[in-house]
């Protein structure tokens, strides 16, 4: 039985809040704040491509696995450095005028998600490495219990403040709040087996590819990466569209129901996803919470049957997104079980990426079939897409146990 009060799992939660604060601070309440000065909208949507960062941040991971910051091991130093770097920016953004200053404003949240996308590097990366392969499920669950109660505070708490505080006393406590993940990284532990650094740049890029690829039934793991999540991204693409235009709940049910109870029920299932995980191990976690999650995405087929259903509703939410908080429990360890310690900073941000690919090239899918098919043929059709990556995994049984047991021997 885990101890979920160990050292190294209390350092992941608050890691994992201190992962999630920047964002909204450059996305969504930095929107909400341009919105109240008045400024225009074709400027406010340019302000959207700040986030790219987020996107490419494995271009620039190899940096992070070559070179060492001399203080708190190879990932704290990264960490902290980051994390540091963050709260003055924060506290710059403060002090900026949104009407004089407005393009250093966007220069400092282009900045912002750069060094927030370089602290989800190093905390990817040391997650992966002080985490022992038990541990990973129960890990991956409080990081993102933290990852959500961070964007709960930057976003939600943040522009209900903001109208008794103003925004820069906002800013600037947000920029103090930013002080837990240092306290988290000053007393998290050193990995056990924290890996040797690239001895090149050369072998920082190459590197992990080549470890990567050089193991048998690659292209197989690769498809497993990017199918196993598929029938929940199409089912998530379009589900609040759904739940307005086509069962004819109101915004705020939907906002109710849908996002707060739907928040709850991810961490939630998450959580009781991370805890099974040290019970069940890695690929009958993967299996059973698969399983739930495509029959999960059956409710919201039967909810298209039956129509506007209150109880229903809630069934489905939290059905879904219990489900949905169990599989990437499940598959975040496994991505964490494919990482080789020596470049876990870049094959992490890699794989991650590959596996977000099915999230953003779904939603154009989604909406022909909707029209083409309809809202209940569609549902059954995105529980269709989700047995491709089981049966995968099925077959891949003997693979995915081997490499649980080479990561657990690892670490």
């Amino acid at each position: 039985m885990i101890n979920i009060f160990n050292r190294k799992i209390v350092a992941v939660l608050f890691l994992g809040f201190s992962s999630g604060l920047p964002l909204a601070l450059s996305g969504g309440t930095l929107q909400a704040w341009l919105t109240v000065e008045e400024i225009d909208i074709k400027t406010i949507g340019l302000f959207s491509l700040v986030g790219m960062p987020y996107t490419l941040k494995f271009l620039w991971s190899p940096l992070m696995d070559r070179y060492v910051i001399p203080i708190l091991g190879r990932r704290r130093g990264w960490i902290i450095a980051t994390q540091l770097i963050l709260i003055g920016i924060i506290f710059w953004m403060s002090i900026t005028s949104v009407q004089n200053g407005l393009w250093m404003l966007a220069f400092l949240a282009f900045l912002l998600t750069f060094i927030s996308a370089s602290q989800d590097i190093a905390i990817d990366a040391y997650r992966t490495e002080v985490l022992h392969e038990p541990e990973r499920g129960l890990g991956v669950a409080v990081s993102v219990t933290g990852y959500r109660v961070a964007m709960l505070v930057s976003g939600a708490l943040a522009l209900i403040l903001s109208e008794f505080i103003g925004w820069r006393a906002t800013y600037m406590l947000m920029a103090l709040i930013m002080l837990v993940g240092v306290i988290a990284t000053w007393f998290g532990p050193e990995p056990d087996n924290p890996g040797s650094p690239p001895t090149s740049m050369k072998e920082a890029v190459q590197g992990p590819f080549k470890e990567f690829f050089s193991r048998s039934g690659v292209w197989s793991l690769l498809g497993l990466i990017i199918l196993y999540k598929m029938g929940d991204a199409f089912a998530g693409s379009l589900t609040t569209t759904f739940l307005i235009r086509g069962v004819n709940f109101s915004v705020g049910e939907v906002g109710a129901i849908n996002k707060g109870m739907g928040l709850a029920s991810t961490i939630i299932g998450a959580l009781f996803g991370g805890i099974l995980m040290a019970r069940l191990r890695l690929f009958k976690s993967l299996l059973i919470f698969g399983i739930f999650q495509a029959i999960s995405n059956l409710s919201f087929m039967f909810l298209a049957i039956i129509g506007k259903n209150y109880p229903l509703m809630i069934f489905t939410i939290a059905f879904e997104n219990l489900a949905g908080g169990m599989g990437t429990a499940a598959f975040l360890a496994f991505l964490m079980a494919l990482c080789d310690n020596r470049f876990t900073a870049t094959q992490f941000a890699l794989l991650s990426a590959l596996a977000s690919l099915g999230r953003i090239f779904v939603g154009p899918v989604s909406g022909v079939l909707v029209d083409t098919l309809g809202w209940t043929t569609f549902f059954f059709s995105t529980f269709l897409f989700a047995l491709p990556g089981l049966l995968l995994l099925f077959f891949m049984k003997q693979v995915v146990i081997g490499i649980e047991k080479e990561s657990s021997n690892m670490s």
